[in-house]
């Protein structure tokens, strides 16, 4: 039987997100929750060491103030899915859709539409392409103006990831990507994911990159400094993003983080009252 814990975060200090939850609390929409569309996000991880210490970085984006989902808080590089995702015709490499489907408790082509959003989004947003010319080859080099471009295009839907994939000869490499975590954006916010949180490694040879209109910030950054500026109310995180970084500050190795299966069950936060301030209120695995 799956063991759950429950834990309680504070609302985030955002004057727009407070005031959404104040209303939907005192009125809730009578046509009830927006229904979540599927989303998938990457954790880069990377060992550090410096003065004696170490430890495993993350690589986090911080949204701009005028996004309308999320503004201002740190996040992963990802987003929603596209459609052609789901194109079964996607040069692909390593643990099949199928085996996917199985592990993510999902149809077939929803895994592909899931595990090509991962890739697709993290090469739109930070310039990472988990995809080589062979099963056991990942690409070195997309940094030139050439993969600036792609990127451009798929950014604006003017491409797919399998267009692209095929015109260099490239297949996914779904290999690359450990599967972490299910999260449902709350019920009273107005855009809603069913984001599924995958890890990976940046290939050698390669680089994330700050190259996003969707972030003013985006850097590696090391667990406990994030977590002690959130605890501050120096950084905005919200719950899934919290955990997540809980999770890789308590890894051994960015190896070891990418391996690890973890249990894995839907968490959806429910926003709570409890009489001295708001909370979201969440179910976890473990």
């Amino acid at each position: 039987m799956l063991s759950m814990v429950r834990r309680e975060f504070p609302v985030a200090d955002s004057p727009s997100l407070r005031a959404r939850a104040d209303s939907w609390l005192s009125a809730p929409d009578p046509a009830g929750p927006v229904e979540p569309k599927l989303a998938a996000t990457v954790m880069f991880v990377r060992d550090w060491a410096s003065q004696g210490q170490s430890g495993v970085e993350v690589f986090m984006l911080r949204r701009v103030a005028t996004m309308e989902f999320a503004p201002r808080m740190m996040v992963f590089p990802g987003g929603g899915v596209d459609p052609r995702d789901a194109d079964p015709g996607l040069p692909w490499a390593g643990p099949t859709p199928a085996e996917w489907a199985a592990r993510l408790e999902v149809d077939e082509e929803t895994a592909r539409e899931l595990v090509a959003a991962a890739v697709r989004e993290v090469f739109e947003e930070s310039g990472v392409l988990l995809a080589g010319p062979t099963p056991d080859e990942v690409i070195a080099d997309v940094s030139g103006a050439h993969w600036h471009e792609r990127r451009r295009r798929l950014l604006q839907r003017e491409a797919s990831l399998s267009e692209v994939l095929r015109e260099h000869d490239l297949l996914l490499r779904s290999d690359l990507l450990g599967y972490r975590a299910h999260w449902i954006t709350p019920e009273f916010e107005a855009r809603r994911y069913d984001t599924r949180f995958f890890s990976a490694a940046v290939p050698e040879g390669q680089r994330a990159d700050d190259d996003t209109t969707e972030a003013d910030l985006a850097d590696w950054v090391r667990p406990a400094d994030l977590l002690a500026a959130w605890r501050d109310g120096a950084a905005l995180m919200l719950p899934p993003t919290v955990v997540a970084v809980e999770e890789v500050a308590a890894a051994t190795s960015a190896a070891a983080f990418i391996a690890e299966r973890p249990v894995v069950a839907p968490v959806q936060p429910e926003l709570v009252d409890t009489g001295n301030g708001l909370v979201m209120v969440a179910e976890l695995p473990r």
